[in-house]
Formats: structure tokens, C-alpha cells, sequence
């Protein structure tokens, strides 16, 4: 096989599609739209929380939806609000600069949305944590090459890679050039990393990414089926990690686990190998690329300040 993969997590249920996504259905009346997670809540509490978190819903409808902007009766469809209450909060939003309207009937999110995420992960990872974390994995698998991966924050669904722990290797020695770097192991199609943050996102970014095509220096184990790509992101979720042969580049397979901040994937450890050396991933080397993801995560995990502890 040019390809398998593997990753915890519990299995999706059997109602969720192959994303790890549950479907909205579109097209119905208000009178028979499906109240959205969080909705009924809403409606029992206090009109202040309530109105907040219609305020949130309408927020979250934008990053789930996808696409540039969208209209307020869409917004309603997919989050069950009326359409007045979708209307009036976008209104209120862009005097908030929360949101901008860029057509007639058409609003998307400010960038001042992006700027609140870069403050919540502000101090979130000390590059000396992920370093002593990269090394100890390289370490534990007897010289493996440990990076750390990131969704890219400007780049849509794509990845960065952000630290290394490779002793005296370059990217001569992977057989990689600088543009074999930024071509092939930044798409989310190709690789045990890729792939692992790939099946953590939601579907509407999972979708854009099908969408693309394989990189044209990818290795012969890359998934060129959309089927079978799909197929191994559910494996990812229900094993907790992703086993990569020869995806990225030829004579070379890899290991990768899901960093996960707050429910949320952020990144990815991957453990690179040469082919000869690990023709299939040994139990040990898993547990310990799991292990440096899991760290990663822990570190990047919101806690309460001290004096709320």
C-alpha cells in the first residue's frame, strides 16, 4: 500500500458524516428549523444572555458557513434565529466593528475578528516548551525528525511548519527544496500531519481542501482519492493519530498526532523517518509522537489564573 493511516478520540456516531461534521439541513420553513446547539438554552435564560448568545450564534454562523459573505437569511437558516434578530445583530455589529457589510444584503466578518484570536493565543506556547518537547521525541525514537506544525493564520486551510528538532539534517537530506517545502507540506492533502489536522476541522474547510489539487511534488503514497482521503480522516479521529508512507516525498514515512486547544485543532507533531529504517511505525514510536502532542497540548490548553485556582 502507498498509504495508510491511524489516530484517539472516540468514533464518530453513526448519524455524523465521514467529516466528523453533522449536517444542517437547509430549506425549511422557520416554523420547522431545527434549533441550533445552545438555542434552547438561550430562550429559558435571562433576555441578557440570551441576546448574547444569539449574538455568538450569528458569529459562529459565519466561520462555519465558509465562503467571503453572507446574507441574513442565510445566517437565519443555519442557526434557527429569526430573521429580524439575525438583521438587528448584524446592524448593531458594524457600528461593534465586529462585522462590515460589503453588498447590498451581504456582511461578512471584520479583521478585528482575526486580531481577538491572535490576542487569545497570545503567550499560549513558549517556543523553549515545544523545542525541549520536539527534542525529547526525537530522542525517545532514536534520531526521528519532530516538527511542529500549525494551521497557517493567513493561508486558509493550509499548514506551517513553526519548530524541528533534526540534529545536523537539512532539507537536502530529505530530498526537499525550499519550494518542495512550501508546495506539498503545507497543503492538508499530503502527509501524516496534513491529514491529522485536516480531520479536525470543520467541514466547510475540510470541503475547500478536497477541492484542491495534489501537490505535483507530492510522494507516491499521497491520497489522489477523495474517497479514500475522507476514509482516513475518519481513522484519524477514532485512533488519535495519523501514519503517513511516502506521502510527502518518496523514502520517507511519518507519524503525526493532533495538537488540540480548547476542543479546537491547532496543529500537529509529526515524526519523520526514513523508509528503510521504519518501514512500518512501531508501537513505541506512536505512543511517544502521541505523548509530545498531548504535551503541546496540555501547554496550550486555557487554565484559570493562579488566583482563581
Amino acid at each position: 500500500m502507498g498509504h495508510s493511516t491511524t489516530a484517539t478520540g472516540s468514533p464518530a456516531p453513526a448519524d455524523v458524516p465521514a467529516t466528523g461534521v453533522a449536517p444542517h439541513t437547509a430549506g425549511h420553513s422557520k416554523k420547522a428549523r431545527q434549533t441550533p446547539k445552545g438555542a434552547s438554552a438561550a430562550g429559558s435564560r435571562a433576555s441578557g444572555s440570551g441576546h448574547a448568545e444569539r449574538v455568538f450564534l450569528v458569529q459562529t454562523a459565519f466561520a462555519e458557513l465558509g465562503g467571503s459573505a453572507h446574507g441574513p437569511g442565510e445566517i437565519a437558516e443555519f442557526t434557527g434565529l429569526d430573521d429580524s434578530v439575525v438583521y438587528r445583530i448584524l446592524q448593531s455589529g458594524i457600528y461593534q466593528r465586529i462585522f462590515e457589510r460589503v453588498d447590498r444584503g451581504l456582511y461578512r466578518l471584520r479583521t478585528s475578528a482575526a486580531q481577538l484570536a491572535f490576542t487569545a493565543l497570545d503567550h499560549r506556547l513558549d517556543g523553549g516548551i515545544s523545542q525541549t518537547v520536539l527534542s525529547d521525541l526525537r530522542t525517545a525514537t532514536d534520531g526521528g525528525l519532530a516538527f511542529l506544525y500549525m494551521v497557517a493564520p493567513f493561508s486558509g486551510a493550509q499548514r506551517q511548519c513553526v519548530d524541528m528538532a533534526v540534529g545536523d539534517s537539512d532539507l537536502a537530506e530529505l530530498g526537499m527544496t525550499p519550494r518542495d517545502v512550501l508546495s506539498v507540506t503545507r497543503s492538508l492533502r499530503t502527509g501524516a500531519s496534513g491529514r491529522t489536522i485536516l480531520a479536525y476541522l470543520p467541514e466547510v474547510l475540510q470541503q475547500r481542501v478536497l477541492a484542491e489539487p495534489v501537490p505535483e511534488q507530492a510522494g507516491p503514497g499521497v491520497y489522489r482519492d477523495n474517497d479514500a482521503l475522507v476514509e482516513s480522516l475518519a481513522e484519524v479521529r477514532d485512533l488519535g493519530y495519523a501514519l503517513g508512507y511516502e506521502e510527502c516525498m518518496a523514502g520517507w514515512n511519518s507519524c503525526a498526532a493532533p495538537i488540540m486547544w480548547d476542543g479546537s485543532i491547532m496543529g500537529a507533531v509529526l515524526l519523520l523517518k526514513l523508509k528503510s529504517v521504519m518501514p512500518v511505525a512501531p508501537e513505541g514510536a506512536i505512543e511517544a509522537t502521541k505523548e509530545a502532542a498531548a504535551e503541546l497540548s496540555r501547554h496550550g490548553a486555557a487554565r484559570p489564573a493562579a488566583d482563581q485556582a
